[in-house]
């Protein structure tokens, strides 16, 4: 994690002249499928200061990019033909409400009466104030909000020499952007909501709230009503089979849990259920271990075996693919 955080510093630089993109949102799949968007190409220009500004264009997050790319640095040289990782697997979750996928940095939110869902990049919370998994609901909205700083924000920031106000008003300079939505766990410390700190969307750098772009959070703010449901997930792995056979695994770097740890190479923990569907799916295993070590944050095909022919319907963590012998009693699957 030592290279990782590294890249993190570098992230945070000049603004390029690149424009922010809006959200992207995408029809969901029929018949149950859970491939979504396509990956794109983009040569980097002399006046592209770093990954964050690249990332804002296309509205996805400079730790995906650098997932996607891999040896590409913080900084890529003009003519650098860079990957954008804007194809993905929807988590295998019920599709309401707001979804927040912490191992990807991203949050998807389903707007009620559509058949469509929107994603959007996140920064959560750093190493010891992590944001916590949970399934929640919006509890309050709030426009305009104030911030008053926590007394451990307070005691952090003081160790770092800054001396905070007991509360900031609404304003450009408020941390929480114009936009804040409370959600309903711990004492309602946790919230969605905007920044005035634009490159630290896609990172993990907050206190354990989620952050937002600009456009983002007004966007979502203006449709989503209080009480929605929120699902906090932390699934670094997603694996489907499509309603045409093809099997699919998308891996992400798994979150630190230590400065020391290396994403790259840190052991992936992911439930019995996961790990019993990608044993029965009839994937491909040494494809498997390859993506499982690449980690490239997007969906990878993954040659079926003898579940090429299409499924009657699309297996999935949740329609009960039962547990084989190897997993049957554990609570975790680990993989390298």
């Amino acid at each position: 994690m030592k290279r990782a955080s590294l890249l993190f510093l570098s992230l945070f630089g000049a603004l390029s002249t690149l424009q922010l993109a809006h959200a992207a949102e995408y029809s969901l799949p029929a018949n149950g499928g859970r491939l979504i968007g396509q990956n794109q190409t983009y040569t980097v220009q002399a006046s592209d200061k770093n990954l964050q500004a690249i990332a804002r264009h296309f509205d996805t997050a400079a730790m995906l990019i650098l997932e996607a790319n891999n040896t590409i640095a913080p900084v890529p040289a003009p003519g650098t033909t860079v990957t954008i990782p804007t194809q993905m697997l929807l988590p295998d979750t019920p599709r309401e409400g707001i979804v927040v996928n912490l191992a990807e940095l991203r949050l998807y939110f389903y707007p009620p009466g559509k058949n469509s869902v929107q994603v959007y990049p996140i920064g959560i919370g750093q190493q010891g104030l992590e944001t916590p998994v949970s399934v929640t609901r919006i509890s309050q909205k709030i426009p305009n909000p104030t911030w008053t700083p926590t007394a451990g924000i307070r005691a952090r920031s003081l160790e770092r020499g800054v001396e905070l106000p007991k509360v900031v008003p609404a304003g450009p300079n408020n941390p929480l952007g114009r936009f804040a939505m409370r959600l309903g766990i711990g004492n309602g410390e946790y919230l969605i909501h905007g920044t005035n700190a634009q490159d630290s969307v896609g990172l993990r750098v907050s206190s354990g709230c989620i952050r937002m772009n600009a456009p983002d959070i007004e966007a979502l703010f203006a449709q989503v009503a209080a009480g929605t449901r929120v699902a906090i997930i932390n699934e670094p792995v997603k694996y489907a089979i499509e309603p045409d056979g093809k099997h699919y695994i998308e891996v992400h770097r798994p979150l630190a849990q230590t400065v020391e740890q290396d994403t790259q190479t840190q052991p992936i923990v992911f439930s019995p259920a996961l790990g019993a569907l990608i044993e029965q799916s009839g994937g491909d295993h040494s494809m498997i271990d390859k993506a499982l070590s690449r980690r490239a944050g997007y969906p990878v095909v993954i040659a079926g075996g003898k579940a090429t022919s299409a499924p009657t319907a699309v297996l999935s963590v949740k329609n009960s693919i039962k547990p084989t012998a190897s997993v049957e009693g554990q609570s975790e699957v680990v993989m390298q």
